[in-house]
This record gives C-alpha cells, sequence and structure tokens, in this order.
C-alpha cells in the first residue's frame, strides 16, 4: 500500500475502528413489535463502523479493522465501507460463519430494542494471529467497543489490538455501547465492560450507560464521577435532545443539545462520536482548552442530532455542511 498511513490518505490523523459491522433490519412502520411489523428496510450498522464511516463523511480518515461473513451481506457491507472512503485492509471474511444480523424494533418515540442473530458471527471470530497491527499502530486514534469482549476468541484480539495500539502511543477512545441481549447476564454484561474501562484516554457514555455502570442516578455529579479515574483526559456523557456533559481534570460542564423532529435513535451516538474523533485526531490540545472543546462538543451534538431525522445509522450521518446548517439555524 503506497498512501503514508499514518497520515491517511488526504493527509488527515488516521482513526482505527475496532469491532462489529452487521445487518440491522429495521421495521417499515414504527412504534410496531417486531411481531407485528409487516417489512423491515435493510440497513447497514454495527456502531465501530458507523464510527468509521462518520468520520469520513466529516472529511476525516478512517480505517475498520473487523470480520465478516464470506456471503453476500458481508461483501455488500465491506462495499458500503470501501464507498464511504473506509480504509478495508483490515477486514477480513470467514468462510465458515454467517454475517451477524440485527432486528432492530422503532418504538414511536424513535428509541429502539434489539434482537440479535450470531450464533457465533464471523465478527465474534477474528482471532489475535489475524489482526493487521501494523494498520493499528499506524494510528492517531484506535477507537473500539465492548460487544468484541464477550466472546472468545474476538476478546483476546480485541486485547491485543489496545496492546498493541497503547504501546505505538495511539490514543484510546472507548465507546462501551451497552446491548444487554447479547451478554449472558448484567453482571457479565457490567464486568465485561468494566475490565477494560481504565485503558482509555478518553469515554463517551450515554446517560442510561451511566446508570446501568453505576446502579445510581445517571444526572448526579457524583454519581459519573464513579466512573472517572487517574488518567482519563476526557469524559462524555450523552444526555439525547438534550445535548452533553464533559469532564476534564481541570473543568466541566454541559452543552446544549438541537432540537429535531427524531426519526430513528439508531446511530446518533455513533454520529456523535466520530465527529468528536476527527476533532481531537486534528488537535488534542482540546483535552486542555474547553472554549474548543464546547465548540467540538456542540458539533458533535448538532451530527447526532442530525442523525436520528431518518431511518438507519450509516445513511443518516451527516457531512459538515448539515451540521453547520443545524447550528447556525439553532444561533
Amino acid at each position: 500500500m503506497a498512501k503514508d498511513r499514518a497520515s491517511g490518505s488526504e493527509g488527515a490523523p488516521l482513526v482505527v475502528s475496532f469491532g462489529e459491522m452487521l445487518i440491522d433490519f429495521v421495521p417499515d412502520v414504527a412504534g410496531l413489535s417486531l411481531a407485528e411489523s409487516g417489512g423491515f428496510v435493510k440497513a447497514p450498522g454495527g456502531a465501530p463502523a458507523n464510527v468509521a464511516v462518520a468520520i469520513t463523511k466529516l472529511g476525516g480518515c478512517s480505517a475498520f479493522v473487523g470480520k465478516f461473513g464470506d456471503d453476500e451481506f458481508g461483501h455488500m457491507l465491506v462495499d458500503i465501507l470501501k464507498k464511504n472512503g473506509v480504509d478495508t485492509d483490515g477486514c477480513l471474511f470467514d468462510p465458515h460463519a454467517r454475517t451477524a444480523l440485527a432486528f432492530v424494533t422503532l418504538k414511536s418515540n424513535g428509541e429502539r430494542e434489539f434482537m440479535f442473530y450470531r450464533n457465533p458471527s464471523a465478527d465474534m471470530l477474528l482471532t489475535e494471529k489475524e489482526l493487521d497491527l501494523s494498520l493499528i499502530r499506524s494510528a492517531k486514534i484506535f477507537h473500539y467497543g465492548s460487544i468484541s469482549l464477550i466472546a472468545e476468541p474476538c476478546r483476546s484480539a480485541h486485547l491485543a489490538a489496545m496492546r498493541a495500539a497503547k504501546e505505538a502511543g495511539v490514543l484510546l477512545s472507548y465507546d462501551p455501547n451497552v446491548r444487554l441481549p447479547l451478554w449472558p447476564s448484567q453482571e457479565a454484561a457490567r464486568d465485561g465492560i468494566m475490565s477494560i474501562w481504565k485503558e482509555a484516554d478518553f469515554i463517551k457514555v450515554s446517560d442510561d450507560e451511566v446508570a446501568f455502570l453505576t446502579q445510581g442516578d445517571p444526572q448526579s455529579e457524583d454519581v459519573v464521577m464513579k466512573l472517572w479515574y487517574d488518567g482519563l483526559k476526557l469524559l462524555i456523557v450523552t444526555d439525547g435532545e438534550k445535548g452533553c456533559r464533559y469532564f476534564t481534570k481541570n473543568f466541566k460542564g454541559k452543552v446544549p443539545g438541537f432540537s429535531v423532529k427524531t426519526v430513528d435513535t439508531t446511530g446518533a451516538g455513533d454520529a456523535f462520536v466520530g465527529s468528536l474523533l476527527v476533532s481531537i485526531a486534528k488537535d488534542d490540545s482540546l483535552f486542555h482548552n474547553e472554549e474548543k472543546l464546547k465548540e467540538v462538543l456542540r458539533f458533535s451534538n448538532a451530527c447526532g442530532a442530525i442523525c436520528t431525522t431518518q431511518k438507519g445509522a450509516i445513511p443518516a450521518l451527516p457531512n459538515t455542511s448539515m451540521a453547520q446548517e443545524l447550528i447556525a439555524k439553532g444561533k
């Protein structure tokens, strides 16, 4: 590969996203249960992949590392990554396992319920020896979730990738993205998610995830601070349409969200994270500059809001001008 990976193909710093990509089947009518739904719209999904595409749509440079079934869905998903300008050198195909599927029920308020088909799916079968460590080491940021921690061999691959990134001086970004139906139990989910908590440089959690992980009131600062640890550079709590709260070693605060007509919340957190990672990759001084951080988070809030205005995650991810337009309207 001729291009300079360390700075990506366009000279932008590289963000490597690790984990799962799957097909979401979303009901064509909101507010119905899966059993009641008459038809479904096929949409590419999987939080780490959504983040990778969110980054390229905003002019950043990203690569995706993960495993797919050697089936029509798997090849379709990798083609979607390629069409969106994501580096797919870290993508592998497994001839013996299928690409994961999820049926996503949209409630009338746009919130979701999930039913997953992975027993095991190809993404769970990625092994440590299959990792492209040179790709991971060449990144400015290595981003991951927690679903890849649920089962072996993917868990060991995930830990090895984190280790390689950390040793190479790459910043680690964690969005736990809690999906309880995939874990054996709530306790297993909590333990698994927290097992790598103190490795990350920055973490994004939703208010619901704060409640789950701490068993406390997510609006209480004392409760949120239970998730803080010495060495963390930035903790973000997203509060849906209300915006987000930020915590660093030296300052903390909140940035209001944007009011939009919500159709489907799928991918909103990933649009937010992708936007934040583009900004951090370009300029990590914002960990120490509150005004700069607030400006970046306002932009990320706008990206998250726009993503809720249509069905599916990747098709709804905004570009820079769409986010700027929403911010201008909100002023």
